[in-house]
Parts: C-alpha cells; sequence; structure tokens
C-alpha cells in the first residue's frame, strides 16, 4: 500500500488494489459483509478506508473526492487465511506531515509500543491502557478516542476481551481491565487519537465514525500474542515503512 498510494486516487481505487492483493494471496477480507448485528448494515468495503476526521470504519464509497497532499489516510486491513484473522491498521500522511500530523502520527506509534511493552504475562490488561493513556493524553496533550478500542481475535475477527485504551473511571465501566495476562492470548490492540477531542459522531448510514469535533485522527493496530518471552508483534514491519507518502 506504500508504494500504492499517492495523491489523485480515490477510496474505490485502493480498496479495489486491497481486493485484487488479497484474492492473489489466497486471502479474503474479513471486514466485507461483516456487521455487529442482524440490525446493522453490512460492511460494504474490503478494507476499513479513513480520511483526516473519520477515525475508523471508512468505506470506499463514503470519501468520493481523491486524496490530495496533507490528507491524513488510516489503512484498515483484515483478512482470513486457512481459518485465522490477521487485523492490523497503520495511518500515513500524503505528502510531507505539518508539524501537527507529525505529532499525531508520532503519538500514535509511540503510544502502540509502550501498550504493547506492558502486554506482559501475570500483568493485568488495565497496564496496556495506563501506558497508553500516559503517553497519548498526559506527554502529548492528544485524546484518545472514548468507546472504541482492541480485541481479543483468532478464528473470528472480534473475540473477547475487550482491550479499552483508557482507564476506566467507574467500577463495571471495563469488566476485562483486571483480567490477568496469559500465556497465548491474541490480542489485536489499537490506539486511536483525535486531535481536538476523544468524543465521536457517527456519519448517516451506521459506518463511518469521526471526530466530534472535526479535528485529525489516528488509527495504529498491531496484532500481539502474549509469551513467557514477552509480546510478540504479528504484525511487525508497519513501524519500518515509511508514513509519510509521496506527494
Amino acid at each position: 500500500m506504500v508504494r500504492l498510494v499517492r495523491p489523485g486516487m480515490t477510496l474505490a481505487q485502493i480498496d479495489q488494489h486491497v481486493a485484487k492483493t488479497l484474492e492473489r494471496l489466497g486471502c479474503k477480507s474479513c471486514f466485507l459483509g461483516y456487521r455487529q448485528s442482524l440490525n446493522d448494515p453490512k460492511f460494504p468495503s474490503h478494507a476499513c478506508l479513513s480520511v483526516n476526521e473519520c477515525v475508523v470504519h471508512g468505506t470506499a464509497g463514503y470519501f468520493t473526492r481523491p486524496l490530495r497532499a496533507g490528507d491524513v489516510l488510516k489503512i484498515d486491513i483484515g483478512v482470513s487465511h486457512k481459518g485465522w484473522i490477521g487485523d492490523a491498521a497503520w495511518t500515513y500522511s500524503i505528502g510531507p506531515a505539518s508539524p501537527e500530523v507529525r505529532r499525531l502520527l508520532d503519538a500514535g506509534r509511540q503510544s502502540l509500543s509502550a501498550g504493547i511493552q506492558a502486554l506482559v504475562v501475570g500483568r493485568k490488561l488495565r497496564d496496556w491502557a495506563i501506558a497508553v493513556q500516559e503517553h497519548v493524553e498526559q506527554r502529548c496533550g492528544l485524546h484518545l478516542v472514548r468507546g472504541l478500542g482492541g480485541h481479543g481475535y483468532g478464528r473470528r475477527l472480534h473475540e473477547p476481551p475487550y482491550v479499552s485504551n483508557v482507564i476506566p473511571r467507574t467500577p463495571g465501566e471495563w469488566s476485562d481491565a483486571e483480567r490477568v495476562i496469559t500465556p497465548g492470548m491474541l490480542l489485536a490492540v489499537e490506539p486511536m487519537i483525535g486531535v481536538g477531542t476523544g468524543k465521536t459522531r457517527h456519519t448517516k448510514g451506521h459506518w463511518p465514525i469521526l471526530t466530534g469535533d472535526g479535528s485529525l485522527s489516528s488509527h495504529h493496530e498491531h496484532d500481539v500474542m502474549t509469551t513467557n518471552d514477552g509480546p510478540q508483534v504479528l504484525t511487525a514491519g508497519l513501524e519500518a515503512l515509511p508514513d509519510e507518502l509521496p506527494a
């Protein structure tokens, strides 16, 4: 995707590339046709493609103008391969990042790394949120998006436990917060950050979720397996790729 995405491309073109690549690799999208309940609409795209104030769940058709320099693009791809799930996301600046965008991207990357280091066998899931929230909100002065978080996965896209990015403020707010990390847990962990607010709003049609104030947002996600030797990142390598794409 880093080699492909440039100004002038549309989300529909990017989504078609994802579809063709998954087919070539013998995989299929586990987002296409997904719905949270029988009453919800099915997700219509192969990837979640979210631009600027769209935090997550952007469809290939929600944003129709071509990408241009200065846009912030989140690419979230979930695949099914031989009965197992892979789910990862990263955020890119189209063209050189402004100082504000660079701060946002760095906060996402660094908080993800800090949180993963806390996923140690014998500790609790709340330690992940402590590390992420301290970095994003105290060190960087940005806002973690409320109501969205990571999850277990494996044979299905979403499995327990829920992995909040923020520390619970009231008893029962996050029932998995005190869950002890054990060897072999598969966790898709994903800080989602807004520049101006942690509140969100939904667009018409259910799927895209936007920052409540229209400010820029980021989304970084890794798949992690917990082991006695420390957390193993199964989607390692994303941070080695450039996140400022040529204009």
